[in-house]
Order: C-alpha cells, then structure tokens, then sequence
C-alpha cells in the first residue's frame, strides 16, 4: 500500500487500512489458503528464526502463528493503526510503520519472508519492483510465502471495504516468472476462491518459494 499518495475519495492507503482497522481481520483474518500457508510455512523454520511479515495488518493471523512457532518476526504496514493494533494482539513480535517500496532491513536478509495480500493498491511495475524487493530479503535456504488476488489488472477501480479505490495485480505467471528472475525455486503454487462475509469472492493465489543454499 502507498503511504501518501492518494486513493479513491482522497485518502492515501494508509488512512483507508487506519479507517478499516479491526474490520479487516474480523473480515480476512480466517481465510484457509491463508492459514495452510503459515502452517507449511512454521513447519520448516527452526525457533528463532527471522521472518518479516510485509503488510501485518492487525497481526493476525499471519505475525502471530509466527510467533507462537518461536520465530522472531518484524511486521511492517503503512497503517500507523493497524501497527497498533498489531503491537497490542501479538507483543512477542515486533511491528513497524514501513512501505515495502522502500523499507530497508536493518539486520540483513530474513529466514522467511511472507507477504499477504498487500501489493493490491499499487500500479504493476511497483508491483513487480515490490516482488523483487522481498525476494532480495530472503537468506540462502529461507522462504518466501505470497499471497493475492491475481489477474493482469492495472488500475482498475473497485469499491472495497466501503472504501473506492484503485487497483492492480499480475497473473500467476507473471509472478512465477518474477520470482524465478529474482532467484527463488517455486515450490508450489496454486489458486482457491474465498468466500468472505459480506464481501464480492473472491480468487486468491499462493506462492511457497525457496532460495537455494
């Protein structure tokens, strides 16, 4: 998401996210492709290891799976709420105000990186410019988990969330294609429909990649 530039109605991402709040995970914060990834995800992290959540949210369920696993997980969002949020539902993980487009690690590449659902409201080259970001993150040997909701779609506006906005995405083979240029294996990958409370279904497209040791 885009901390200061503006979207439909003449708010910036982060000020719809800090006006979605809570809503998103009451929402979004059970979705099963979801959750099966965070399973396959802590099953092959050792304790301690260092995982950065790209677009956090509340913290759940993402961060906090993470660290009820034993990992070590910094969480970034441009929503200074949602950051919040986050910091009271999961304190054994450490959340942070960041755009992905140009948060740089303090500490090096990660053990795993995932990333959720928070490219949607961006144009496609910031997209592609953010895959490669998060690829560079990942260690030898760490992982990196993504999930979307897919399509060659450039700023298309949708009403989301009671919220207008501008959105756009890249098919599942533009991503295959974007991971394996930035130097990670695919390891899986495939699509499932959710049905969410009150919201349109919605197409949703897992990623689990490794970066060779």
């Amino acid at each position: 998401m885009k901390v200061g530039e503006p979207v439909k109605g003449g708010k910036s991402a982060a000020e719809v996210f800090d006006d979605v709040g809570a809503r998103y995970e009451e929402v979004f914060g059970r979705v099963p492709g979801q959750l099966a990834a965070l399973d396959w995800l802590t099953a092959r992290l050792a304790p301690g290891a260092r995982v950065l959540d790209v677009g956090s949210g509340t913290g759940r369920p993402a961060a906090e799976a993470l660290a009820r696993a034993g990992c070590a997980v910094t969480g970034i969002d441009v929503s200074a709420h949602m950051v919040d949020l986050a910091r009271s539902r999961v304190p054994q993980a450490r959340f942070e105000q960041a755009d992905v487009r140009t948060y740089e690690p303090a500490e090096g590449p990660f053990d795993a990186v995932c990333s959720f659902f928070p490219l949607l409201v961006m144009d496609q080259r910031e997209i592609a410019t953010a895959l490669e970001r998060m690829a560079s993150w990942v260690a030898p040997g760490g992982y990196f988990v993504l999930a979307t909701v897919p399509g060659d779609i450039s700023d298309l506006d949708i009403v989301w969330m009671g919220h207008e906005v501008t959105v756009s995405s890249l098919s599942p083979a533009q991503h295959l294609r974007l991971l394996g240029a930035a130097g990670l294996e695919v390891v899986e990958h495939h699509t499932a429909l959710f049905r969410p409370a009150g919201v349109e279904p919605e197409e949703h497209f897992f990623c689990y990649a490794r970066r060779p040791a």
